[in-house]
């Protein structure tokens, strides 16, 4: 009998994990299923991109897993029961519902966009944590005369990447960025320098300290009551976990995600592992992992090498991970990479300009290069699964 591996969700750590597994075990021990609602990847670190106006090469699963065992099934996941050990999922394209039985849960579900219960956002603003956001956004830009206010709320990554993006590809809309506190004010003294000065050529107006309590369909109003004119209204104040893992028995933490140990395998339930912006991970300094491609991927490498250690008896890896830089981009011209302590706080080095665009763009394609060639790279030898563990299954089946 084969070992059950299920992965739910198939971003950049469900990808890698499933990858990773099926070059560490054997195909003929262990069936590996990743579950997924579209049948390509999406480099959410470039929807912006995508919402300005700029096209991204497809990378279909189909062709990324050939020949490795890994078995896409195109569902969204709508339950996982944790106990019984099954998962629901419904047909991408209709109604028609399935159970899924496994041994061994890999959660990969990720976030989306948090409108944090602002009133008016749900309606109103766009967001770019998904594919369909991004679309959306970028079709009511296209659509936009010359001119019009855009307000991008959020002076995070997310929102630095989204406002200097639209900034270049239109420089005829009036670009505005509403941040809660200083601008950049986590950068060291050179990162928000450069910052400022990139902002400022770009012609992006900056309110600093400014929280956003309405949005309304023309217009966002701040704490201290003034109106800053939106005709689109683009949010990107932090993310939130899918909510599936909260209608199960997983011990969850801070934000709703899944509390891991250092191998990414669940505290509450040792068949069940969480990896990217789904679990709740200590890094350095027992400081949470932030949600990032930089934490995620990382992630997915620990959990993919764990179960197959514990799956072949050998000993189990435990690599700690860490930062070293903040990669920005800053539209297609211009970049700005901080360089960070190991738990993530920023040192006086940075790196701009046009060679931090390259560095950049380089990270962006070796992120999506570990997706589209996720079993490459690594040893060739495959380790077999300890057979004990499927005969002790057959037992418990066959009395039932």
């Amino acid at each position: 009998m084969q070992h059950r591996i299920v992965v739910l969700g198939a971003g950049y750590t469900g990808a890698v994990a499933a990858g990773r597994l099926a070059k560490r075990l054997h195909r003929e021990d262990v069936a590996i299923t990743l579950v997924n609602p579209e049948p390509d990847f999406v480099e959410r670190v470039r929807l912006h991109q995508l919402a300005a106006g700029q096209d991204l090469k497809p990378r279909p699963f189909g062709e990324m897993f050939a020949d490795t065992g890994v078995e896409l099934k195109l569902a969204r996941v709508t339950a996982v029961d944790v106990d019984r050990k099954t998962v629901t999922v419904a047909a991408a394209n209709g109604p028609e519902r399935e159970e899924l039985e496994y041994d061994t849960l890999v959660y990969a579900l990720g976030s989306g966009w948090n409108d944090r219960g602002v009133p008016g956002t749900a309606e109103h603003a766009h967001e770019i944590s998904s594919r369909p956001g991004a679309l959306r956004l970028r079709d009511r830009l296209a659509a936009l005369d010359a001119g019009r206010p855009v307000v991008v709320v959020g002076g995070g990554l997310t929102g630095l990447e989204a406002a200097t993006e639209i900034a270049e590809a239109r420089p005829d809309l009036d670009v505005a960025l509403a941040a809660h506190g200083a601008l950049g004010d986590w950068l060291s003294e050179k990162g928000r320098s450069h910052l400022r000065k990139v902002v400022d050529k770009l012609g992006i107006t900056v309110h600093e300290h400014t929280a956003v309590n309405t949005v309304e369909a023309d217009r966002v109003t701040t704490a201290d009551g003034r109106t800053l004119p939106a005709e689109v209204t683009v949010w990107t104040t932090g993310f939130a976990v899918h909510p599936i893992a909260g209608a199960t028995t997983l011990e969850l933490g801070e934000g709703g995600r899944i509390v891991v140990d250092a191998t990414m395998r669940s505290v509450s339930h040792p068949d069940v592992y969480a990896v990217g912006d789904a679990a709740l991970a200590n890094g350095p300094g027992d400081k949470p992992l932030r949600m990032s491609c930089a934490s995620g991927v990382p992630m997915a490498w620990q959990a993919a090498d764990a179960i197959a250690a514990r799956l072949t008896g050998t000993d189990v890896p435990h690599v700690a991970i860490h930062y070293s830089k903040q990669c920005i981009s800053l539209g297609r011209t211009e970049g700005l990479i901080q360089f960070v302590t190991a738990d993530d706080h920023a040192v006086e080095k940075v790196m701009t300009g046009r060679k931090a665009t390259l560095f950049k763009e380089l990270i962006c394609k070796a992120a999506a290069w570990s997706v589209a060639k996720p079993t490459m790279g690594m040893p060739s030898r495959r380790r077999r699964v300890v057979r004990q563990e499927t005969r002790s299954r057959a037992r418990a089946e066959a009395a039932a």
